[in-house]
């Protein structure tokens, strides 16, 4: 089930989950003219286009070089969590579009190639959501989302005193059989925990009293949380 079901609580749109992953993610893969190509490289996007980059001698770029009218393709990008948990994939993010040669890079070395978005479709184990390119040009990315890998593994890594006083803060009976509590996702609206049991898991999230508009912000509103936890107050969650 989803992290946040109530439908009153604050979360990212499924474009600006999109947005989120594009602007976060060093690697994806281009499927064209029946192959796999994998790149290591940064997105950028830029309205309803994609910017990629590729190596001057791969057979992509040959492809694209060869196609006066762009080369449809397929961009794959899978949002898997810095913290290792069970079922590590957040979410799938699919393109379709058509695929241009660019420029060549200034390294001489690379080109850039630029995809026109046609759709896209975004699964997560909670649901799938599909988006017009529109859609993708109108969001904006969370503002943590490039950050969010950081403080989660630190979180993850040392900060266990403070997850295991957050759970203070989830229904008692999510707890049962003292499931592992790791931290797997954030956004500017909240954070979401895994409740991991040997016979499965459940996600809560625990929402920011307000939004966070960047990683000061964000150190604020774990405080917050935390001083509710400490403290006995109630916190909103799903």
């Amino acid at each position: 089930m989803t992290p946040s079901t109530a439908g009153t609580e604050p979360e990212p749109t499924t474009a600006e989950r999109a947005r989120s992953l594009l602007s976060a993610t060093s690697s994806l893969t281009v499927r064209a003219l029946g192959e796999r190509h994998d790149l290591e490289a940064p997105v950028s996007v830029h309205g309803t286009r994609l910017r990629l980059r590729a190596p001057l001698d791969a057979p992509l770029t040959t492809a694209a070089v060869g196609a006066v009218d762009g080369l449809a393709v397929v961009v794959d990008v899978t949002d898997v969590s810095p913290v290792a948990v069970r079922d590590r994939i957040r979410a799938r993010l699919t393109l379709a579009g058509r695929l241009h040669l660019a420029h060549l890079a200034d390294d001489g070395l690379s080109v850039h190639l630029r995809v026109d978005v046609a759709h896209a479709v975004l699964a997560t184990p909670y649901g799938t959501g599909a988006l017009t390119a529109a859609d993708l040009a109108a969001a904006a990315p969370d503002p943590l989302a490039r950050h969010e890998a950081a403080l989660l593994t630190h979180l993850a890594d040392e900060h266990a005193d403070a997850l295991a006083l957050l759970t203070r803060l989830l229904d008692p009976g999510l707890l049962s059989g003292h499931p592992d509590v790791r931290p797997l996702a954030l956004d500017r609206y909240g954070l979401v925990l895994r409740l991991d049991h040997p016979h499965g898991h459940r996600d809560v999230r625990l929402v920011f009293p307000q939004p966070a508009g960047d990683t000061e912000d964000f150190g604020h509103r774990m405080h917050a949380l935390l001083g509710a936890a400490e403290h006995g107050l109630p916190a909103r969650r799903n």
